[in-house]
């Protein structure tokens, strides 16, 4: 964790906004959209998406996954490379909600709904979901919108768009004047604020994405694709002009879709006659235009290939595989579909708390639905059988999958799942040492791998399991599970002063700045510190403390904290305004 020039007073305002604790005055606000960038630098915009991403956590409502977070962010670090700014960092999380949106806040830091990504079709439509997101960000809409509403705080504009997500998602099937008109009174605050220049954004963002999807080597079409899937999924009988007027500059409009489908057939013109965009011209015949999106049907037969090409995060590099040749392309395309398929499965195992619905789910369907006995669909009911504590009947079907593609690690991980909550521990620990060997340095191999070595109480194990992790804390320095298990490791070995600064990092991240603090002064009370370590709990005091200093001071309370809304951000939502 290495956080510099701690910006409490954002995150202050933030939650005074929402909850009014804060009276008006006390904490000047900085100006995020400046012109001159001269109060709030990128950096400090990166700083606020970041106490963003840290009370959601606290909220319980970001899925903590690791090998989707590495699914999320490769896919959208594969788009960010191809946009208008491949060096602006990006950080990219799902939100466990079954809300149809996706949203972007200040700082490069984009949310998807599981609900979305369940909703999505192919890797196609939530590529041009992120797309759309990331050109909100590269194109600074954001702060245009602060700026040009200078008479509102920065974060009360931020705070007005969340608020209208927060309340169009209290029923995203109403069609009714009365629940939509909620929407525009929220807190008052629509009154204030004029989105008049929001229709601009809207068609920039279209036209940016599309033009991101061509590059990055998807379906520039996806963009209409989802926005139609929107329409039909949320509100089948929606009356596009009963949305107040307030709504009225970015909706999902038949007009916005035509002008989508209209900028990819140019694109796709474009790309003629040597390749057609995401697939490998055939000099025999051409795919029609269905098969050429790869929506789930056509891609359920695709051999899996195991993990995607790896894609930076941190620098968004691309490796040449991706893009050299008409071959790769088409190769990429096939791994990509295939691996969408599985993690949409483990997003609606591991996103619905209720083990026994999704057991039910995969098994009546599996027996009863032509078409649905796919390696995805059996890779699911796996998952679901561990998540209900069955984990001995999902080996089976996982070691069939795995013969089927011995390349793929998700499958391999998921085995060694099943082994060790079936108690088969030493099998599970020689299979992770085997994949060790094929994906050095890979960090869901690293946490699985401990959480088994650390199955049982052992020193031994405890402290392989920390050398597994340590390399992964220097780049991974905002990841809370890799601290909790490094805490925990830690814990086993008898190191109680690393696992206690462990612990105190992952409750900071996780939003609970109070409680780090404290763990933090109690541990300077030790007398045992070597100089090493009475330091680097120093350092640790030093950059918390302005955050819990602010957060005394407004009287919001250790049990308050993570309590303002979490939509201070643009909203895909065609309940809320349509994809923004």
């Amino acid at each position: 964790m290495t956080r510099k020039n701690i910006l409490p007073g954002l995150l202050i305002a933030a939650i005074s906004a929402i909850t009014g604790i804060a009276h008006a005055g006390e904490t000047p606000l900085p100006d995020i959209g400046s012109s001159a960038g001269t109060v709030a630098s990128p950096e400090e915009q990166r700083q606020y998406g970041f106490y963003m991403l840290h009370e959601l956590r606290n909220q319980n409502v970001v899925l903590e996954d690791e090998l989707l977070n590495d699914y999320v962010n490769t896919l959208g670090f594969r788009l960010v490379a191809y946009s208008t700014k491949p060096d602006q960092p990006f950080t990219f999380f799902l939100v466990r909600d079954s809300q149809i949106n996706a949203f972007a806040v200040p700082g490069g830091f984009v949310g998807v709904n599981t609900g979305l990504i369940l909703m999505t079709r192919s890797e196609d439509e939530l590529a041009a979901v992120l797309a759309h997101e990331v050109s909100h960000i590269t194109q600074n809409h954001l702060i245009r919108a602060v700026e040009a509403e200078q008479k509102m705080t920065p974060l009360m504009v931020l705070a007005m768009i969340g608020a209208l997500a927060a309340a169009a998602h209290q029923n995203p099937y109403s069609t009714s004047n009365a629940d939509m008109g909620a929407i525009a009174t929220v807190q008052g605050l629509a009154a204030q604020m004029q989105i008049n220049f929001t229709r601009a954004d809207e068609i920039e963002a279209d036209r940016i994405g599309i033009n991101t999807l061509a590059k990055a080597n998807f379906d520039p079409e996806a963009m209409a694709d989802v926005f139609e899937n929107m329409q039909r999924t949320i509100r089948p009988t929606f009356d596009e002009n009963d949305v107040p007027a307030l709504l009225q500059d970015h909706p999902v409009t038949t007009e916005r879709i035509s002008e989508a489908r209209a900028r990819a057939a140019n694109i796709k013109k474009a790309y003629k006659p040597s390749v057609v965009v995401g697939d490998v011209e055939d000099k025999k015949t051409k795919d029609d235009a269905d098969t050429r999106r790869s929506d789930a049907k056509n891609a359920i037969d695709v051999p899996l290939l195991g993990l995607l090409p790896k894609i930076d995060p941190n620098s968004g590099a691309v490796q040449a595989s991706l893009v050299d040749t008409p071959e790769s392309r088409g190769r990429q395309r096939m791994r990509s579909a295939a691996y969408f398929l599985l993690m949409r499965e483990r997003i609606r195992v591991l996103s619905n708390y209720h083990a026994a619905e999704s057991i039910r789910y995969y098994t009546d369907d599996l027996r009863n639905t032509q078409g649905f006995d796919t390696p995805a669909n059996r890779y699911g009911l796996a998952l679901a059988l561990i998540q209900g504590g069955r984990a001995k009947e999902a080996i089976e079907p996982l070691e069939k999958l795995a013969r089927a593609d011995p390349e793929s690690l998700v499958f391999q991980l998921a085995l060694g799942d099943a082994e060790l909550y079936a108690g088969q521990r030493d099998a599970a620990l020689q299979r992770y040492a085997r994949l060790e060997k094929n994906y050095p340095d890979n960090r869901t191999l690293a946490l699985a791998h401990s959480r088994a070595l650390l199955y049982v109480a052992d020193k031994t194990a405890a402290h392989n399991a920390r050398e597994l992790l340590r390399p992964q804390l220097s780049h991974n320095d905002e990841d809370p599970l890799l601290y909790t298990e490094f805490g925990r490791a830690s814990d086993m070995m008898g190191d109680k002063v690393r696992a206690a600064e462990s612990y105190a990092i992952a409750s900071y991240l996780n939003g609970r700045a109070e409680d780090a603090l404290n763990q933090l002064n109690d541990l300077t009370k030790r007398t045992d510190l070597d100089y090493y370590q009475r330091k680097r709990i120093e350092s640790l005091i030093e950059q918390m403390t302005p955050l819990v200093l602010d957060l005394r001071r407004h009287k919001i309370k250790p049990s308050d904290q993570g309590k303002f809304e979490s939509g201070f951000s643009a909203c895909f939502s065609a309940a809320c305004a349509g994809p923004s």
